[in-house]
């Protein structure tokens, strides 16, 4: 039992390394040709699409061929069998007529029962009168080679060429089952016709089959034997013809199953060992058709040859009249024609396939200058696109294409702008830093001569002043810190609020944490600077003020409210205004008063933060103005939320700008 667990163990892991390997294979196999090019693979499946179904059609077609031949030889040779049999028939109703004429004479039947030697007159009689007759009967049927008489009465005297004693057959093989005919008849059929005249039969020469009707006849306290003989060749004329045929030839089988045959045909003679074989088909189709009445076939092989075999029974005879045909000949034309037909079909998909493989070089070309196109741009040519005329999958590939190229040209515009400001406002805090030492220091020597005179307003405005003007002047980069922003408006405030009676109140709600956010520079003081000289006129006494709400509404998005409590924009002109927010950069502003003091004052200024935001953090971001005339007005500021350093919820980005 430990045994057969090991076998089972070790032949589930064979199946399973099997498996593996074959799984191995076919993934190889399908790298492989995954890397082909696609007119190579399209060729390969226009091959396999046209070959397979070629091949599995003429397999199909060239089976029903082979079929419809063997059913046309099968309904041809059972047709011969059927002729032969009908042949056969008409023998045995002579052959049968023949025996009870023999019986049928009352002298004859005397004859048999004598109980002792009869007179020379009556044996006369005999001679010349019934025994004559029964000659007469075999004259009249050249067909019928013997006709004679045994009886085991030892008081008749033998009469040649019919009546006999029975001793002269007690040897012969069939004589046994005549003591179970009880007044029946047998048919024999035998390889030899020995003459019983002759003292030993095997000095018969002359191979001459025949078959023999043997009825027994009770007469008196004796028992007499009619034997009535026809050669094969006559009882069965298209068997034993000797027509010379290489394809098919017929042969009687009897009840124990011993072959009949014209050994002068080659067709069975010549093949050593086919008809032991032909005994052996024969046995197998008895037994699955023992109780049929009908004519039976079957097909088999032999020696790689293929037959036919057809028998039909007969009944009286108890035996079967067999056909066996060569199908060889004609399957191997059969084949041969498949061979060529598949030889042609294969050349005609070679030929199409070369044309197929042309003309996919033709319809692919315009993807080959797409791919073409793309190594060019993976190697940073970006400038030009690609013109392919037509439509279908290629056409719309390549529009898409010439779509990504021009969004890949814009992108890179924009960074080419974005450097561009970069550089210009660099520059411009470079030109302007040529003299901040002296105005640093000439700032610091007119704030000391008003702390000596006194004059502490005009001391905080001009430090205010000197921090608005370091801000501006210390341009390290584009982003910095909110603190810094707000601490620079806050400068900006107190400056401006020397001009007023009423100061303006800069109110801040800004929690602590947001202080270390991520800003433009320079994208809060633009704002502020707008509502300072826009948001009240001059002649306009009231409470001033400008609210700054930092609020995170998302845990990515910071959005910041720069509220004035002025006298607000016109509905047209917050139209206008939005309007232009909208434009482009590259776009032609429209014309129009788009702000409280003209194009200038209030549209040009928020049009380049937003533009600005836009440039440098994505399209989901910038301004949006809102105001309702009379009360306030309002301008929305949203930018991605990122820490410059430390601090913050932590669902903050961290970046360290500088």
């Amino acid at each position: 039992m430990l045994r057969t667990g090991y076998d089972s163990f070790y032949r589930t892991r064979d199946v399973t390394d099997r498996m593996k390997r074959m799984a191995a294979l076919i993934q190889s196999f399908t790298y492989w040709f995954g890397r082909r090019s696609m007119q190579s693979r399209l060729v390969a499946a226009y091959i396999l699409i046209l070959l397979i179904p070629s091949i599995i059609v003429s397999n199909y077609f060239f089976k029903q061929i082979r079929d419809t031949y063997i059913s046309d030889a099968l309904n041809q040779n059972s047709f011969l069998l059927e002729i032969e049999r009908m042949n056969m028939l008409n023998q045995i109703e002579a052959i049968e007529m023949a025996a009870q004429l023999a019986i049928s004479d009352e002298e004859i039947k005397d004859y048999l029962r004598v109980h002792e030697e009869p007179d020379s007159a009556w044996l006369y009689n005999l001679v010349w009168g019934p025994i004559k007759d029964l000659q007469r009967i075999q004259i009249n049927n050249p067909n019928i080679t013997h006709l004679r008489i045994f009886t085991n009465n030892p008081n008749i005297l033998e009469m040649w060429p019919i009546i006999f004693q029975e001793k002269r057959v007690v040897n012969e093989p069939w004589y046994p089952k005549t003591k179970k005919l009880n007044g029946g008849e047998l048919w024999v059929f035998h390889h030899r016709d020995p003459d019983i005249l002759q003292r030993y039969a095997a000095d018969a020469s002359e191979e001459l089959p025949k078959v023999s009707l043997i009825r027994q006849v009770p007469e008196g306290s004796y028992t007499a034997l009619v034997q009535v003989d026809m050669l094969l060749k006559y009882f069965a004329p298209k068997t034993f013809a000797g027509i010379l045929d290489d394809s098919s030839q017929m042969v009687i089988a009897d009840g124990e199953g011993q072959l009949f045959m014209d050994k002068n045909q080659l067709f069975m003679s010549s093949q050593e060992g086919l008809p032991d074989e032909v005994k052996a088909q024969f046995a197998k189709l008895k037994q699955r058709t023992a109780d049929s009445e009908d004519t039976v076939h079957a097909q088999f092989s032999y020696n790689d040859s293929s037959y036919l075999l057809i028998a039909t029974p007969m009944k009286r005879l108890d035996a079967h009249l067999l056909n066996i045909v060569s199908l060889e000949g004609a399957l191997n034309n059969v084949s041969k024609a498949q061979g060529q037909i598949i030889a042609v079909n294969i050349g005609l998909i070679i030929l199409l396939s070369i044309i197929t493989y042309y003309m996919n070089s033709i319809i692919l070309k315009s993807l080959r200058r797409l791919t073409e196109a793309m190594k060019r741009v993976r190697k940073g040519e970006v400038t030009a696109g690609i013109a392919i005329q037509g439509g279908g999958e290629v056409g719309e590939l390549a529009h898409h294409f010439n779509k990504l190229l021009r969004t890949i040209n814009e992108l890179i515009a924009q960074g080419v702008r974005k450097q561009a400001v970069t550089k210009e406002a660099e520059l411009r805090t470079l030109h302007n830093q040529i003299d901040s030492h002296f105005l640093y220091n000439t700032l610091e020597n007119i704030k000391m001569l008003a702390e000596i005179e006194g004059q502490r307003t005009i001391s905080d405005a001009l430090t205010s002043l000197g921090g608005m003007m370091r801000y501006n002047f210390k341009w390290s980069g584009e982003y910095v810190k909110l603190r810094d922003e707000v601490r620079h408006i806050q400068n900006y405030i107190d400056v401006m609020n020397i001009r007023f009676d009423e100061p303006i109140q800069l109110r801040l709600n800004i929690p602590s944490e947001f202080m270390e956010l991520e800003l433009l520079k320079m994208s809060l003081q633009p704002i502020v600077e707008n509502a300072v000289k826009h948001a009240w006129p001059e002649a306009q006494d009231q409470e001033k003020q400008i609210k700054i709400d930092v609020i995170a509404w998302e845990k990515d998005q910071i959005t910041i409210h720069i509220t004035d409590n002025g006298i607000g924009i016109e509905p047209y002109r917050l139209g206008r205004l939005t309007e232009i927010l909208r434009t482009t950069d590259h776009e032609e502003l429209p014309s129009g008063d788009y702000g409280r003091g003209g194009v200038q004052a209030g549209g040009i200024g928020l049009r380049n933060v937003h533009q600005r935001i836009r440039l440098f953090y994505g399209n989901d971001y910038g301004i949006e103005v809102k105001s309702e005339q009379g009360k306030y007005t309002q301008v929305t500021m949203t930018f991605p939320k990122v820490l410059l350093t430390g601090g913050g919820s932590g669902h903050e980005k961290s970046d360290n700008r500088g």
